[in-house]
């Protein structure tokens, strides 16, 4: 038997202890004119020339149409090479000549046909490769390990219909893709600005590279101005969602705490600054790489290979707090595992969060995983993305664009320009995250238009939790993300300026349009008054709603920020109904905000309720609209 083709079999894998008795295949019987062409052939594999090296054993099995060794060859190059109905041909005409000589084999073509998504006949392989007597245990143990994967991919299937869904990748084109390697791509929220790594086979030097989205689709890639390219040895990247930030794994001489640390640089008007290292609450002298950047840019997930965690490589997270990031924190074995959790990637709509692993279960291999927060700092249990977009090879990172849809990842398909192209597929609907738009503008001072820096929230309305919280620059500019698919609360607010809200209501209507908000704060003074957008109450009556504690939370601080004022809220209704009715309603009303100041420790004394009832309406009453806006709260400064 010939050995040495073994290597060119689609993974390898430990040698049975078994030798069958030919049923019908004798290798010392081979046509030698086949043997010694087959012999190039191997000459070739053994020098990786997989494609040159097939038309020379087609030769062989020309010459000798029943030479097994050369069949089982093909079966494992096609294999190599991705080709998986080929391979599968191939090990099946060399297991029709002899089964028993080709009995062990089972276990790659078993593989293959795994690769082809014929899981069920995969299963079917590998339990005949574990019935073959006397395997050792290597041998047995990789077999019941893609035993296990093939069980969850039909498992997979069944709770996971993919409804005609179609994996089509689409290379990026020559605007992009070279004959060296591109990956890492990493896109601004509006898809404007679009980065990647590139690296020259052969070459250790990783380069920064950017294009733009132009009218023809995106611009020729180019090399990324400023200091940011200046060191060799850097890798993974990624973009913040505003185009501001630029975050990157590199190894810098003498500037490091070990191996690979995480670097950030700014966009500035002369190009990307220098790199500077985030910081020993990040770094360690370990290795630190594949940064991802939260939207609202005060969570920075990344992946490390330090002590004291689960598995080789887990995933951690660093928030800031006033600017500065805080000590990096294990996400815990909810995600990581024994094995290596890598390839972070958040949203924009900070809701889902994409990873690679090889310690769950999959399809073999490193597969790509979603998870979703539960809470703000929570998540869920992780989800496969399932087949065909994880196989039995081993996936890398990827990249969710803000549309929810739209994916990008590095591979090397039989389409690949060279080594690893860049394509973009379309995700399955059940994996996508929240399709995201923004809004943005500039907070500042009603009086002298000076821009503020201050705090801009955006909060669920269905939880009451901070989804994104973001700090204006020194102008007042502001960008923040808006998930379709609920229901929120804007808010801003300024110590010694009265607070600002609005409400998107994005759960039952997507909008396609990216949002532009300017806002004048105004100073608390006598007579300031605010009206507040998403108190909320039933039909009929004057209990708070949960999402009303949104604002009212932020009045509290307002009180308490200042301890000398005092307010009167003003509760207002529509016209359906009777004036008295109304009227008791709006006091009521008015009395339950009242209340829930006074339970939050505001002193009653500084607080006063009055109810109009339908008597100042600001709208139409004709319309639900109208009616809506006139069913409103407000509250005044009435003492400081």
């Amino acid at each position: 038997m010939h050995l040495y083709h073994m290597k060119y079999l689609l993974v390898c894998f430990c040698f049975v202890s078994f030798y069958a008795q030919s049923q019908g295949y004798d290798p010392e019987k081979v046509n030698k004119k086949a043997a010694a062409t087959y012999a190039k052939a191997i000459d070739l594999l053994q020098n990786d020339e997989l494609r040159n090296a097939i038309p020379i054993i087609n030769d062989a099995l020309r010459q000798d149409p029943k030479f097994v060794d050369a069949l089982l060859s093909l079966g494992g190059v096609y294999g190599q090479l991705k080709d998986y109905d080929n391979s599968i041909i191939y090990f099946q005409k060399a297991f029709a000549i002899d089964s028993a000589y080709t009995g062990f084999y089972l276990l790659p073509y078993s593989i293959n046909l795994a690769g082809a998504g014929r899981f069920k006949d995969a299963l079917q392989a590998v339990n005949l490769f574990l019935n073959i007597p006397n395997l050792n245990e290597k041998s047995k143990k990789l077999a019941t390990y893609r035993k296990s994967c093939y069980e969850f991919a039909i498992d997979y299937a069944k709770t996971h219909p993919s409804n005609n869904y179609s994996f089509a990748p689409k290379n990026l084109g020559d605007s992009v893709n070279t004959d060296a390697l591109e990956y890492y791509p990493s896109f601004t929220i509006d898809d404007s600005l679009f980065v990647f790594t590139r690296r020259n086979p052969g070459n250790i030097r990783e380069d920064f590279y950017k294009s733009t989205l132009t009218s023809k689709g995106y611009s020729k890639a180019e090399l990324i101005k400023g200091d940011i390219n200046s060191e060799p040895s850097k890798g993974a990247l990624n973009i913040s969602q505003d185009g501001d930030w630029l975050l990157f794994a590199g190894n810098i001489p003498g500037q490091g705490y070990g191996d690979f640390d995480l670097y950030i640089s700014y966009n500035t008007p002369s190009g990307w600054s220098e790199a500077i290292n985030l910081g020993g609450n990040i770094n360690t002298n370990f290795i630190e790489t594949a940064p991802s950047l939260s939207p609202d840019k005060n969570a920075l997930y990344f992946s490390s290979n330090r002590p004291g965690g689960y598995g080789g490589y887990d995933l951690y997270v660093s928030y800031r707090v006033n600017g500065k990031w805080q000590p990096a924190i294990n996400m815990g074995p909810q995600i990581n595992t024994k094995g290596d959790e890598m390839a972070p990637f958040i949203h924009a709509d900070n809701q889902t969060l994409y990873f690679t692993s090889n310690g769950l279960p999959g399809y073999g291999g490193t597969d790509i995983y979603l998870v979703h927060k539960t809470g703000e700092k929570s998540w869920g249990t992780p989800e496969n993305l399932g087949y065909p977009i994880n196989t039995t090879d081993n996936e890398g990172s990827i990249f969710v664009a803000a549309d929810g849809m739209t994916a990008y990842y590095a591979s090397d398909r039989a389409d690949s320009k060279g080594l690893l192209d860049l394509y973009s597929f379309t995700l399955r609907p059940d994996v996508r995250p929240f399709k995201t738009l923004y809004v943005k503008g500039y907070v500042t001072d009603s009086k002298t238009n000076q821009g503020l820096p201050c705090s801009v929230e955006l909060s669920v309305d269905s939880s009451q939790q901070v989804l994104n919280n973001v700090q204006t620059d020194e102008t007042g500019f502001y960008f923040i993300t808006l998930p379709v698919g609920k229901n929120y609360t804007f808010t801003v607010n300024r110590k010694g300026y009265m607070f600002y809200s609005d409400v998107f209501n994005l759960a039952d209507k997507p909008s396609d349009s990216v949002y532009e908000k300017n806002i004048s704060l105004e100073s608390v003074a006598l007579n300031a008054s605010v009206r507040l957008k998403n108190i909320q109450f039933d039909t009929k009556s004057f209990q708070l709603a949960p999402v009303s504690m949104i604002e009212l939370n932020k009045l509290v601080q307002l009180m308490n920020d200042n301890p000398s004022m005092k307010i009167q809220i003003n509760g207002y209704t529509d016209n359906v109904g009777s004036d008295a009715d109304n009227l008791k309603l709006s006091q009521a009303r008015s009395q339950s905000v009242a209340d829930y100041l006074v339970s939050k420790g505001i002193d009653a004394k500084r607080l006063s309720a009055k109810g109009f009832g339908e008597t100042q309406p600001i709208a139409d009453n004709a319309t639900e609209a109208g009616r809506a806006a006139n069913r409103r709260t407000e509250f005044i400064v009435t003492g400081l």
